[in-house]
């Protein structure tokens, strides 16, 4: 039977997009290059059976808080978001370490004279929060009914996203506990993408948290697969696909590539301005990261770390500006951001026998081959003396590696795109609808498009909305919610 919609890639945004389309009644095929789905999404074990590691992501504030998942409900498919007593920690040199709580009020307790601010910062954003994360993460069509949730982010990140952001804080904790989150940006800072960023991501903490999946970040890509499944959707793994002539023929091509792999898939077929203007797209930094399986729980300088399960370690916010700043032209520096999980402090069963996973990554140059383990482990050392004592074993993963694993992240650019202000404006060129190409049915829908990266589902959603409409006549969104048969 020839499918209505064929979608490559098995991302988020690729298995999004699946559900979508197939609730919306149609045949939808996947085709995935690796044996398992998931892209982002995969959890392996690595070095021991009992032991899973997240191969990409790994906590989900964005799962937690999209439309997409909102609507999808994750937890009614058996999916448990957990959390850590902390969303996110930051340690400090000669200091304690500064946590970021879902209780705004503890939070505030923590950081002294400058708890008032935070609470003026975050308590407005918490009141409007669904009309924030609509706006953020929907994109232009948001603006309409985004109401006071447009003016009160704006001013904000003005504030934070310029040479103004030194002085917002009275004391380090609190710059220190911002900046960390604006890093996420994977780029320069301070930029008014990365003020936006640390708002959104900051003021979910307060809300939805940073949860983990319990079991791992693939359970969130099996029951999205189910859901496909359920709707008469079909997977075909193991099975690249170099060029659009390799798809059966279908009314809606959905490609969760990055722009560099619509040129290839695409080739010829493509307009030269548009293929131009795709060739144009700028990627990021890179991300190097280290799995690591250790005999114990890291052994923190301070030991509040340890309730958190992201910590963040990048030092002062002056030397996250600078880390970051330099990283981004290319120059690597010997103390670079790390981000690092320890999925146990959130879902203890990921431990087994005294082991535990703990996930980290630097932020390194576009491209860059070298080895990460020495650079992330002596940035851990720093503030967990003894760290190295408790490594049983390791896998490296070089930002060019990343590449190899997955082409989307082009160079590691694990947001498929740099988040400068004009590629968060037009991802991947300004076009009225940035999924559709100039190819008759064929759209984009990975990361490089609108809202752009992170476990959301909303590139592929906003995608698969626009084909419906194109495509197929249809304009109502179609029901995400579980069916009686689907929640056993």
């Amino acid at each position: 039977m020839t499918p209505d919609a064929v979608i490559v890639g098995t991302g988020p945004n690729g298995l999004a997009a699946g559900v979508t389309l197939a609730r919306a009644g149609l045949k939808v095929e996947l085709y995935e290059a690796r044996d398992t789905i998931g892209g982002g999404l995969r959890t392996e074990s690595l070095f021991d059976r009992d032991i899973v590691h997240d191969i990409c992501s790994a906590v989900h504030p964005l799962a937690a808080a999209s439309p997409f998942f909102t609507r999808f409900a994750l937890a009614a498919r058996g999916v448990e978001l957990v959390h850590a007593e902390a969303a996110y920690g930051h340690p400090l040199d000669g200091a304690p370490t500064v946590l970021a709580h879902r209780d705004l009020d503890r939070t505030c307790r923590g950081l002294g004279p400058d708890g008032p601010r935070w609470r003026a910062l975050m308590g407005p954003l918490l009141d409007r929060s669904e009309a924030v994360v609509d706006l953020v993460l929907s994109g232009p069509r948001a603006l309409p009914r985004a109401g006071a949730a447009a003016p009160r982010l704006a001013t904000r990140v003005l504030g934070h996203g310029t040479a103004l952001a030194a002085r917002r804080f009275a004391a380090e904790p609190a710059r220190a506990l911002l900046t960390g989150v604006a890093a996420h940006v994977v780029g320069r800072l301070p930029t008014l993408p990365g003020a936006a960023v640390a708002l959104l991501l900051g003021h979910l903490a307060h809300r939805a948290g940073w949860p983990l999946p319990r079991g791992g970040s693939g359970r969130i890509a099996e029951a999205l697969a189910a859901d496909i499944t359920a709707h008469g959707g079909a997977f075909h793994l193991g099975r690249p696909v170099t060029d659009l002539g390799e798809l059966p023929p279908a009314r809606a091509v959905l490609l969760d590539v990055a722009p560099r792999g619509l040129v290839r898939i695409a080739g010829d077929r493509l307009p030269a301005r548009y293929r131009a203007r795709l060739e144009r797209f700028r990627h990021g930094p890179g991300a190097a990261k280290v799995d690591f399986l250790v005999s114990e729980p890291i052994p923190w300088r301070d030991p509040a770390t340890a309730l958190a399960s992201t910590v963040h370690l990048g030092g002062t916010q002056a030397e996250m500006f600078r880390q970051e700043t330099l990283t981004a032209q290319g120059v690597a520096t010997g103390e670079p951001f790390v981000l690092l999980v320890d999925p146990a402090a959130a879902d203890p069963g990921r431990a087994h026998r005294g082991r535990r996973p703990v996930w980290a990554y630097a932020h390194v140059p576009h491209g860059s081959t070298d080895d990460p383990y020495d650079l992330i482990r002596r940035r851990v050392e720093r503030y967990a003396p003894g760290f190295t004592d408790t490594i049983v074993a390791h896998r490296s993963v070089t930002a060019a590696g990343y590449e190899e694993y997955n082409p989307n992240y082009v160079g590691g650019d694990i947001g498929a795109g740099a988040m400068t202000l004009s590629q968060s404006l037009a991802r991947p060129v300004a076009r009225a609808d940035p999924y559709r190409t100039p190819l008759p049915g064929v759209y984009l829908c990975s990361a490089s498009t609108p809202p752009g990266p992170g476990v959301h589902g909303m590139c592929g959603h906003l995608a698969a909305l626009s084909a419906l409409r194109r495509e197929f006549g249809i304009r109502r969104a179609p029901s995400l919610a579980p069916q009686p048969a689907l929640t056993g």
